[in-house]
Order: structure tokens, then C-alpha cells, then sequence
């Protein structure tokens, strides 16, 4: 269902500054890249905040009815998070610590990644290529880049000349930085460096005799820059122009910078519409960062393996949590707020059921259409979650009111409020549609302690008979009672 066509959905437009109506170039078909993970370490709950983000505007896409490419890549090699001209991939650093091939580094770290997201119930995208996939690809941007005058070669390594670019385009629009400030700003290298201004960035770099990761070049033996690669791959598979890039907001500069002025440099235009960026995500009120220890994985939300949590929490209930802030907002996670989620996870699936024996009227005493279309008016608004979820509380007020008596809906509103909970909740928001299964374990250790208790006091009678009924009759729906020297536990079959 092409629903797009009677919504207006708008955009924060990180080019702009502003919210804009979302155009795409191809009427019902939407190109998207998300810069992916670099794969030398654990993924981790920023990175997975910022992907869910894209999560959630991929699925919305697709409820609107957009035929909607989502391309997220895999940095597998390079300059990695710094465009430094020294040191080394991180990837060959951890390969040579734990002396492993590098492949093998990106190949357990990809899949922790997936293995994470698929927990946290995320869309796979619709193509997930890899840096060094893409070598030969990269190779030719820059040769069209050193023929259109924008890049030098130097010992090897070519760098993109900002200065020159900057004659003719505005290097720093993205970021709003200004290139006489940015040069102003830089230490003068004193000739310690290959290139022309401190601001040039590394297109291809020579490769040392120990670096591991190397491809043959026309400047020689080295590897692609940091920013290279998304270029190559965006333009590849959603072509020159296209429709949305997003990643974190710490990608703005210089990566993103760098990549509009590779594509500007080898077509002359700019290589996307809408760029957006999803924010940052603090442990309680700082930022996370392992050498500090104020750092927590994604893994240890649903294990409880972690200093800063009470307990374990369901996945869905981390993924509830992320989506009450905006994207564009910083999100705190602390054990309070999400214990808080999980309160109001809890009501919204309880609320799920009871609609289930809600029965009809032969009159609507609430306004279903209205509040349907303020769900969408929320995603509408530059996909504003919690706006949303605010609504499908106000979805769950009606329900309860419902449940009591104290107003009625025709059998289609009542079809309308059922689904529209539904589809928001579980395919917009990606929500499994399961209960909590923490409350339910909670529930069932309840009535299972309860179980052992009478058990227990009925062998202490010598009430051998109930004793074995009891075990006989948990036995027959799947519950089965060990006793041990610790006392009596219990396993589902």
C-alpha cells in the first residue's frame, strides 16, 4: 500500500539545518547508506543506539510503501577512526596482538555484530558490502579525482588537495567549518609531512613492509583512506545521487565532509539529498569509554553481567528504551531509566492481550481516526519516537477505558485501534511481538516456589500421595522437579 502518497513525512536535514519534506529522486523507491561498524572490536551500545536509529526510519520507509534499498557497509581495512599519516589499522593492530590474520579479526567481530543486532531484532539491510570488496572500485574515484586536478601523489600516497577544492566548492558545509579557520588553526607541519596543507586527507596511503593489509596500486603497494571506501560503495549501489546518508553524529566531521568532496570532486554534484545523524548515547550522565570504566556492552543489558545494572533486561525492553529519545537527542542509560522502560514495556504488551477480549459496540464513543493519524504524524515529524510511543500510551488509555466499560467502539475502530497498536509497536518500532520475558519468568518462579513450598510441607506430613501428585501432574504440562542436597528446583521440557 503506497501510503507514502497521504503522508507528509519530513526530514532534519543535517546539510540544511532544517526540516524538509522528504522528495526522493525516484517516486516510491528510496536509497539509503548507513556507515557501518568497524569490525576490530565488540560492537558497542552507541554504535547499536545509532544502527537502531536507521532501524526504525528503514522500517517506516517500508510501511510507507517505499521500495527502499538500505545499503550498510563494513570498514574491514584502513585508516579506521583517524585520518593520522602514521600508525596503523586498527584491525592489524588487534590481528598482530592476538596473532591472528586480520581476517579472522573482522570475521569474529562481524559476526558478534550481527549476532547483537539480530538479538536486538533488527532489519537486515538490503546490502552489506565490505571495504576491501570494494579496492578496485576505490582505486578508480581516485584516479578520476587526480585527473580532475583535486589530488596529488606523493612517495606513494596520494592526498586530496582541500585547498584547491576549496577554490571552486565549499569544503565544510557540512560541519559548518570554515577552511581559513581550519588552516589557521593547524600547527605548521615544518615539513614533516608529504603534504601540501595540514588539511589534506589521504586518498591512498603507501604501504610500510609491516603493514599487512596492502593492495597493489598505479602509486604502488598500500591501502585505501578512511574515507574512500563509503564513497566507492554508496555511489555503487545507489548510484551518483541519492535519496539519505546517516550515521552518528561524530562521522560529521571529517568523514562525511570528506566524502561530499570526493563525490563533488569526480561528478561535480552533490552525491546526497537528506544527511542525517543520530546522537550520542552517555552512561550515567558521562560519556562511555572503556579506559575510564564507565563502559557497558550490549550483551551485558540482557545478561545483567554488569556493574551499573540490577538485573538482566529482555532485549525488547533495551530496544523500548532507546526509542523514548529522539535520535537526534542524546540518550542517558542508566539502571533507573531502564527499570522505568520496563515498567511501561510491561503495560504496553498487558495492554496487547487485553485488546484480545475487548468486544464490540453497536457505537464509537472515541475519536480512532483522529489518534491514528497522530501516531503518524509523530514518525511524520523526522521520525519522532517518542512522540509515538506517547501515543500508543494514549492507544493503552483507550484500551483500559474499553476493558472498564466506560466507553465503546464499533467493531471496525475497534479493528482500527487493535492495528494500528500492532503495526507501530511491532514493525515500525521493531518490537518482537512476544511478552516480556522477564516478567513472565518472575510470574512463574512466583507460582513454582509457591508449588515446591506445599510439596515440601505435604513430604514433611508424610503426604507421600499429594507429594507425588504434585511432581506428576507439573510433569505432565512440561515442568520437571529435581531434587538435590540444595533443595528442589525445576526445568521447563
Amino acid at each position: 500500500m503506497q501510503l507514502y502518497k497521504h503522508q507528509n513525512l519530513k526530514i532534519y536535514n543535517s546539510l540544511t539545518g532544517e526540516k524538509e519534506n522528504f522528495t526522493p529522486i525516484h517516486e516510491g523507491n528510496v536509497g539509503m547508506y548507513v556507515c557501518g561498524p568497524t569490525v576490530y572490536s565488540n560492537v558497542h551500545l552507541g554504535n547499536v543506539r545509532t544502527f537502531m536509529s536507521f532501524d526504525v526510519i528503514y522500517r517506516y520507509l517500508i510501511h510507507l510503501g517505499y521500495k527502499t534499498r538500505y545499503v550498510r557497509n563494513i570498514t574491514d581495512v584502513g585508516h579506521i577512526v583517524d585520518d593520522v599519516d602514521d600508525g596503523e589499522d586498527k584491525i592489524a593492530k588487534k590481528a598482530r596482538l592476538e596473532q591472528l590474520e586480520p581476517m579472522e579479526i573482522v570475521q569474529r567481530y562481524t559476526v558478534d555484530f550481527h549476532t547483537i543486532l539480530d538479538k536486538y531484532n533488527f532489519l537486515p539491510p538490503s546490502i552489506e558490502p565490505t571495504a576491501t570488496g570494494h579496492i578496485i572500485e576505490q582505486i578508480e574515484i581516485v584516479k578520476q579525482i587526480i585527473e580532475k586536478g583535486f589530488a596529488y601523489e606523493v612517495n606513494g600516497s596520494v592526498y586530496f588537495d582541500v585547498v584547491k577544492f576549496n577554490e571552486t566548492h565549499n569544503y565544510g558545509k557540512l560541519s559548518g567549518r570554515n577552511i581559513e579557520d581550519m588552516l589557521a588553526n593547524t600547527r605548521d607541519l615544518d615539513g614533516q609531512s608529504d603534504k601540501k596543507n595540514p588539511q589534506d586527507f589521504a586518498l591512498w596511503k603507501k604501504a610500510e613492509p609491516e603493514h599487512i593489509m596492502r593492495w597493489p596500486s598505479p602509486w604502488g603497494v598500500g591501502f585505501p583512506g578512511w574515507h574512500l571506501e563509503c564513497t566507492a560503495m554508496s555511489t555503487k549501489y545507489l548510484g551518483e545521487t541519492f535519496d539519505i546518508h546517516g550515521g552518528g553524529m561524530d562521522l560529521k566531521f571529517p568523514h562525511h565532509e570528506c566524502e561530499i568532496a570526493q563525490n563533488e570532486a569526480c561528478t561535480g554534484h552533490s552525491p546526497v539529498n537528506y544527511w542525517m545523524h543520530a546522537n550520542m548515547l552517555t552512561l550515567n550522565g558521562k560519556k562511555m569509554a572503556k579506559s575510564t570504566g564507565n563502559n557497558i556492552l550490549p550483551s551485558d543489558i540482557f545478561t545483567g553481567d554488569s556493574p551499573f545494572l540490577s538485573k538482566a533486561f529482555a532485549p525488547n525492553v533495551a530496544r523500548f528504551f532507546m526509542l523514548q529519545a529522539h535520535y537526534r537527542s542524546i540518550l542517558d542509560f542508566s539502571n533507573d531509566a531502564i527499570l522505568a522502560a520496563e515498567k511501561g514495556f510491561n503495560r504496553l504488551m498487558e495492554a496487547m492481550d487485553l485488546i484480545k477480549d475487548i468486544q464490540a459496540s453497536d457505537k464509537s464513543t472515541l475519536d480512532i481516526k483522529s489518534w491514528k493519524q497522530l501516531c503518524y504524524d509523530a514518525m511524520n515529524d523526522d521520525f519522532n519516537t517518542p512522540i509515538l510511543i506517547a501515543q500508543l500510551f494514549e492507544g493503552i488509555r483507550f484500551v483500559n477505558l474499553l476493558n472498564d466499560k466506560r466507553e465503546t467502539l464499533t467493531t471496525e475502530d475497534l479493528k482500527t485501534l487493535k492495528d494500528t497498536l500492532e503495526v507501530f509497536t511491532f514493525d515500525v518500532l521493531g518490537i518482537k511481538n512476544e511478552k516480556a520475558s522477564n516478567n513472565n519468568t518472575e510470574k512463574l518462579d512466583s507460582v513454582m516456589e509457591m508449588l515446591i513450598q506445599m510439596r515440601e510441607e505435604a513430604r514433611a506430613n508424610k503426604n507421600w500421595g499429594l507429594s507425588d501428585e504434585i511432581r506428576d501432574k507439573l510433569l505432565l504440562v512440561g515442568i520437571q522437579l529435581k531434587d538435590g542436597k540444595e533443595g528442589t528446583s525445576y526445568s521447563i521440557q
